[in-house]
């Protein structure tokens, strides 16, 4: 499998000629996808998701048609896989690891159909099974704003904000201790999460609270994934003059501008570039059944760098830029758990 992923990966991560695609839609495409409750304006994840599922509308225009929907409630994200699949979708996209039990079930439904789960896995996928995994190394990503959180403290002491205790949100926990700690081994990173299931990353006023209890404990850079929630983490944060680290999109501009001084970077995560690459990889004949992976590699994580943070990253990039070659070439292993860490 790891030969398939590098090989799928480092295929989807050059210039896309997009008027090739297009010439091989002979017929119409339709392409549906379905955010998690309380998703549509997150700043963050499902907004990604849906910048990727406008990528495909512009880039593929009249031949593509595009829905995106939000369920009301959790037990919606099963009605309307099956809703899609129903109305002949060719396509059809759930987010993150809450879709992971009604995608099976629906993909079993309607053979038919091709289901892609974004930033999510099912074991004992095959080549030919119409079910697609898009997942992402975001250890590695968090790696560096771990790194980049111990060159910036001056108190010694940063924080790590997540919304449920899952094992994507532990990858970006443990890369991100790993990173600091590589950086100052006695480096205290203080640990916080939101609350349990969905409603963990959609509580921007406890995402504030927890920060603020950190930073009365010393810490001055914190580090959120914690999608919805996050939000108050920038605000509280910034507005406090300490420093921030956004996740998924860079986050800088979503602050007031006499904010922004203070977003060191963000994680980015290519949920964006992961829809649209479903949607190309289709209309390709290249889509199968089973999994692909995105790492810093190919791209598909980073972190943010604008004009805003360029000053903050200026005198750590050289060192920020070497230990990302140093993850590329397998001479620095990311753990992707708590596990990890202690190993």
């Amino acid at each position: 499998m790891a030969a398939l992923l590098t090989v799928v990966v480092s295929g989807c991560s050059g210039i896309f000629d997009s008027s090739a695609s297009r010439k091989q839609v002979t017929e119409p495409l339709k392409v549906g996808l379905v955010l998690d409750v309380g998703g549509r304006g997150d700043l963050s994840f499902n907004d990604a998701a849906r910048k990727g599922l406008e990528k495909v509308k512009k880039e593929f225009g009249p031949y593509v048609q595009v829905q995106c929907l939000e369920p009301v409630e959790e037990a919606d994200r099963e009605k309307l896989l099956s809703s899609l699949a129903r109305e002949k979708y060719d396509l059809v996209l759930g987010l993150g690891q809450f879709f992971t039990s009604a995608t099976e079930k629906v993909a079993l439904d309607f053979p038919l159909t091709r289901f892609v789960l974004i930033d999510a896995y099912i074991d004992g996928l095959k080549l030919n099974n119409n079910i697609s995994c898009f997942t992402f190394r975001e250890n590695e990503g968090a790696f560096l704003a771990g790194a980049a959180a111990a060159m910036k403290t001056r108190s010694g002491k940063i924080g790590f904000i997540g919304g449920t205790e899952m094992p994507v949100i532990e990858r970006f926990e443990a890369g991100y201790a790993a990173g600091a700690k590589y950086i100052k081994p006695d480096i205290v990173v203080l640990s916080s999460y939101v609350g349990t299931g969905l409603e963990g990353f959609r509580k921007p006023e406890k995402g504030a609270e927890l920060a603020l209890r950190q930073m009365d404990g010393g810490a001055d850079v914190i580090f959120h994934a914690a999608g919805g929630s996050g939000n108050g983490v920038n605000e509280i944060v910034t507005s406090r003059g300490r420093l921030v680290i956004g996740v998924d999109i860079d986050q800088t501009f979503t602050l007031a501008e006499g904010q922004q001084a203070y977003v060191l970077t963000s994680v980015i995560k290519g949920v964006d570039k992961a829809v649209y690459d479903s949607v190309d990889f289709h209309v390709k004949g290249e889509l199968n059944g089973g999994y692909y992976e995105y790492g810093l590699r190919d791209g598909g994580v980073s972190y943010a760098e604008n004009n805003v943070n360029k000053i903050l990253l200026g005198d750590i990039k050289p060192r920020l830029e070497e230990i990302k070659s140093g993850i590329v070439n397998g001479e620095i292993i990311v753990p992707v758990s708590k596990k990890g860490l202690q190993g």
